[in-house]
């Protein structure tokens, strides 16, 4: 997992080490801008390479130059320890913690709506039944609309794992109207006081203008408590632009990233939530029901700095 950008990290605190042992001489050492910019231009190319995000790259760039600039280093000092330090200060600074507790969010006897939206091939549909059973555990009441009536397939899809999960699913037949399944579907819910509704869309390619609109007419009438988009990490650059096509055309509160345990870069994980400013809230970590984690900070940077 992030195997490239650790390796990225790790190549460039030993090249500050060695930059400063070759600079020979005793006594202390002060980093100066050049010497900085040219420590960093090398792994400004790596982060590149990983996925990671230019303005990011960029927002990373000024925050360890301007934290390490001057910085006077002894003998037997290491460089690799403040460039290791002011690294954790920088990606720590633009990850965004999730201010979003669905717990906290439920309401008895108000079914609180959520809207699921993402490309083909994101793996929304699994991410949909590995939410709603996270929810059961908690002892929370779910329901699926299957408004993916595009998709062949999709509805099947569905219906398995809301056979295996015990769960209501509202459907119509393919090629109906997706908004009418989601009316249905929150209908259902509030009439038999279920907690919360899991509405399914179409994958779609963000710039099919067509299958947008359609999703924004789900919105209007289902209108959802929150919008999440479920993104691949393995598409790197391409999940984060297609985020900010839908957040522009419906609006996102929060991201699921998915295939995260078999995403070497690591670039997408560390670059999507700061470059549409929402938070991801979950990370899709393997093909089981319960291979859904919470998003922490503490954990993304215990992996990302692991040895």
């Amino acid at each position: 997992m992030f195997q490239r950008l650790k390796e990225k990290i790790k190549s460039f605190q030993q090249r500050a080490d060695e930059e400063v042992a070759e600079e020979g001489g005793r006594g202390l050492k002060r980093l100066t801008i050049l010497k900085l910019e040219s420590l960093w231009s090398d792994f400004e190319m790596g982060l590149l390479e990983s996925d990671v995000a230019l303005p990011v790259v960029e927002e990373l760039r000024d925050g360890v130059i301007d934290d390490l600039l001057d910085k006077r280093v002894g003998l037997g000092m290491h460089v690799s320890h403040l460039v290791d330090k002011s690294l954790k200060k920088a990606i720590d600074s633009i990850l965004i913690e999730p201010d979003i507790d669905l717990g906290k969010m439920i309401v008895k006897g108000k079914p609180l709506i959520i809207m699921f939206v993402g490309v083909n091939g994101s793996g929304k549909t699994t991410t949909i039944a590995k939410l709603a059973w996270a929810l059961k555990k908690e002892g929370h009441t779910s329901m699926v609309a299957a408004s993916d009536t595009f998709r062949a397939g999709a509805i099947e899809q569905l219906e398995k794992h809301c056979e295996n999960l015990g769960l209501k699913l509202v459907k119509h037949k393919p090629g109906g109207d997706p908004a009418a399944v989601a009316y249905d579907a929150i209908e259902y819910a509030r009439a038999h006081r279920k907690d919360v509704v899991l509405i399914d869309t179409a994958g779609r390619m963000q710039t099919n203008v067509n299958l947008m609109a359609e999703m924004e007419k789900i919105k209007r009438v289902a209108k959802p408590d929150l919008i999440i988009f479920v993104g691949d990490a393995l598409t790197g650059n391409d999940a984060i632009d297609q985020a900010e096509k839908f957040n522009a055309s419906v609006g996102i509160d929060g991201i699921i990233l998915t295939k995260i345990d078999s995403d070497a870069k690591g670039g997408a994980a560390l670059s999507i939530g700061s470059t549409i400013k929402k938070p991801i809230l979950f990370l899709a970590t393997g093909q089981d029901y319960e291979d859904l984690v919470p998003f922490d900070k503490g954990w993304f940077m215990e992996r990302l700095f692991a040895s």
